[in-house]
């Protein structure tokens, strides 16, 4: 395991070229949940997220022999973009194999980076096999994303700085994948500060590390499937979970609309741009799964490289988690003035539709039936149900989608 000196000593490193992200104090969350809340914005580090602190302290201790031979690293795109903008600081020449799901903006910010891109695997543990088969072909070097003591040791930086800029914090709440920014961060905070609590969070769709946390024991997933991609980590290590073991107080999970209204919630109050990894930590509290009253925590935002597309999709969750958008499905009597009479319905609420189609012909319909899916701007929770009560005393059957 490495220590607190290997820590402090990847801290001196990195002073050339990480930034020292704000720690700020965010009231929306503070009022909330009755504590005092702080960001660790590593959204806004070098390349966009946290994983340049690992891979350049990793690739600044290479030999110049092995400087030669160049580097290879498999990651879903926050590593990736490290290990890239590393080896271009060094001159070093850089192959990355990415998932072929990898969104767009993170190849194209590898590649910005001068390094080549290999697309193999379906996630990143099929990359990981196909990126040690090159290591062999090639004789490169290989940057493990997590897997490492250089790499583990540069992402604990992050908790030297929590702790620097906030002495009395009583909770660390940390993204959880592979488990290299955990493992650096809970040992040092645990070094500084012992009674300090560390909580991992997790992906539901990507919880391999939770079961082996609860069973004490390795357990592998059969598939990840979840938006927040960076901590969309199928197999979990022994070593990294024996750091988890050691030194992390407790592991929750957030499904991914949870994530979602994070996501959106970040967006519109904290004008803060974070991916779905990055996230999970304000899920988390969000939908109150941590007791926090009166206690003061850290929350590190992991990063920020999301993708336009996936935006897009996240925000569209996030509004219907937040009862800001209304999917449901009307079933009308296909006559004229049954379409006019429901959209009356929807006015009298102050309900704006956004989308509406209607369908007659559907093999499941009964004879003289009609589908009419719509979509609702709504105004929060009450203002669903009030719509929802409205249709119910009015006699229009509906389902919610």
């Amino acid at each position: 395991m490495i220590t607190l000196k290997d820590i402090k000593e990847a801290k001196i490193r990195l002073e050339s070229i990480s930034q020292k992200t704000p720690l700020t104090y965010d009231k929306a969350l503070s009022d909330m949940n009755h504590a005092n809340v702080y960001l660790k914005k590593e959204n806004l580090q070098i390349t966009g997220s946290f994983k340049v602190r690992g891979a350049y302290n990793k690739i600044s201790l290479l030999s110049d022999e092995e400087k030669r031979q160049g580097v290879i690293a498999c990651s879903a795109g926050n590593h990736a973009q490290g290990v890239a903008f590393a080896a271009k600081y060094f001159g070093i020449k850089a192959t990355i194999v990415m998932p072929e799901s990898t969104p767009l903006t993170k190849i194209s910010g590898v590649k910005a980076f001068g390094a080549k891109v290999v697309l193999k695997g379906q996630n990143v543990d099929e990359s990981y096999t196909y990126a040690k088969e090159l290591e062999k072909q090639e004789g490169l070097n290989f940057v493990h994303p997590f897997l490492d003591d250089e790499v583990i040791a540069g992402q604990g930086t992050v908790a030297l700085e929590i702790l620097q800029d906030c002495k009395d914090v009583d909770i660390i709440i940390c993204p959880l994948g592979g488990g290299g920014l955990i493992s650096g961060l809970s040992l040092c905070a645990k070094a500084l500060k012992p009674d300090v609590k560390v909580i991992g969070v997790v992906a539901s769709g990507a919880n391999a590390m939770l079961k082996s946390f609860k069973n004490k024991k390795a357990q592998n997933s059969k598939s990840v499937k979840t938006i927040a991609d960076g901590i969309a980590i199928r197999d979990v290590s022994p070593k990294m979970l024996e750091y988890v073991l050691k030194y992390v107080d407790d592991i929750i999970e957030v499904d991914d609309q949870e994530i979602a209204k994070a996501v959106l919630c970040l967006l519109e109050k904290d004008k803060l741009l974070v991916e779905g990894a990055g996230a999970v930590g304000v899920a988390a509290l969000m939908d109150k799964k941590i007791e926090t009253k009166n206690k003061k925590l850290a929350i590190v935002l992991s990063g920020g490289n999301i993708d336009v597309t996936m935006l897009s999709v996240i925000i569209e969750k996030g509004l219907i988690k937040s009862d800001r958008k209304f999917n449901l499905v009307v079933t009308l009597v296909d006559k004229p003035g049954a379409l006019m009479h429901l959209t009356q319905i929807f006015k009298s609420c102050d309900a704006n539709i956004v989308q509406i189609a209607y369908d007659r012909n559907s093999v499941n319909l009964d004879f003289g039936d009609a589908y009419v899916p719509i979509a609702l701007e709504t105004k929060g929770l009450e203002h669903k149900n009030e719509i929802k009560a409205l249709l119910t005393k009015n006699s229009v059957p509906f389902k919610e989608v």
